[in-house]
């Protein structure tokens, strides 16, 4: 035997359905005018018939809920437990129902499997052969294939694992009073759809804030950006006036100096016919002991004495020496 057995995963198709609902609306139509030992008949061939798997139409009908409390109750009874019930209810207080041919036994395991697939897509082996009351795995399993092959459940059969997963389960009828319920819990979904859009809404609202405050800092940043690239250009434009300024007197400066010539250490300038020089220097001792320093800069000749003490043959020396550059 292989691993896994892998049913039908397709839904049901539609011509099953619509026979099997027209079968139970001829049903419907007979009871209705049917009393007594051939309403029972009627309730009876609708238990057994293999292709109908809900009973709340016919369970509806005033003459079928008139056998609630006549002698006939177990007719009612197994009619409600087919549309509602499960197989362990029936085998629990099997004496408040009709005596099930093997027909409507395998019927109503059929029906407890729907049951257990609509609370649960992976039912463990356990629980089968507990809700059904059976024994033997390979009869589970064939009661199983029973119901696949029935159009009222799709799934796969992992046989190592023992478990049924559930495709798809056909939907059973609903109790009196369970709509209720049901409108409670879509309340719920409700309101829990409200929260998420609320704060689905509250996350955009967000969302849209910082985004607005992004491009804000973003246009501030692009306006500095363009403010210190005017700045920037305007400090080029001031350097490179200014360089060019310097550049000009630069050239004005040395188009005006003229190559200086020297002669026995001193610094003769003939166009000026001045003692002139870039940096020279010229001492001489004089007889009483004194220094003279003569000094030339670029455009003049500084002259400076430095003596010990004042003489009269230090002035007739310094005469003699500035007579000597006027001679020249």
């Amino acid at each position: 035997m292989t691993q896994d057995i892998l049913m039908k995963n397709d839904e049901p198709t539609t011509p099953t359905n619509d026979a099997s609902r027209n079968q139970l609306n001829q049903y419907c139509a007979t009871a209705k005018a049917a009393s007594g030992t051939q309403l029972l008949d009627v309730v009876r061939q609708v238990l057994e018939a293999p292709a109908i798997y809900v009973f709340g139409e016919l369970l509806a009908l005033p003459n079928v809920q008139e056998l609630k409390n006549g002698p006939n109750e177990k007719y009612f009874n197994t009619l409600n437990l087919f549309a509602y019930g499960t197989y362990k209810q029936y085998r629990q207080k099997p004496d408040d129902y009709l005596d099930l041919t093997p027909t409507m036994q395998k019927k109503l395991q059929h029906l407890t499997i729907v049951t257990l697939a609509i609370k649960n897509k992976c039912i463990p082996y356990e629980v089968l052969l507990e809700e059904l009351e059976i024994n033997n795995v390979r009869h589970l399993e064939d009661v199983i294939i029973e119901a696949i092959y029935a159009d009222i459940i799709h799934g796969k059969l992992f046989q190592n694992n023992r478990f049924l997963e559930i495709d798809y389960a056909q939907g059973r009828d609903i109790p009196p009073g369970y709509t209720t319920k049901i409108a409670e819990t879509l309340e719920q979904w409700v309101e829990s759809c409200n929260t998420i859009s609320n704060c689905i809404d509250g996350q955009i609202t967000r969302a849209n804030y910082e985004k607005a405050k992004s491009l804000k800092n973003k246009e501030h940043i692009e306006e500095e950006i363009i403010n210190l690239k005017k700045v920037l250009k305007t400090q080029i434009s001031d350097n490179d006036d200014a360089m060019q300024i310097d550049t000009r007197e630069s050239s004005s400066m040395d188009i005006r100096r003229k190559p200086f010539k020297t002669k026995g250490g001193r610094l003769h300038n003939p166009s000026l016919g001045k003692l002139t020089g870039m940096a020279a220097s010229t001492s001489a001792p004089n007889a009483g002991g004194n220094v003279v320093v003569v000094s030339a800069a670029s455009d003049a000749a500084n002259v400076t004495m430095a003596a010990a003490n004042s003489s009269s043959s230090g002035t007739s020396w310094l005469k003699s020496f500035t007579q000597s550059f006027d001679k020249e």
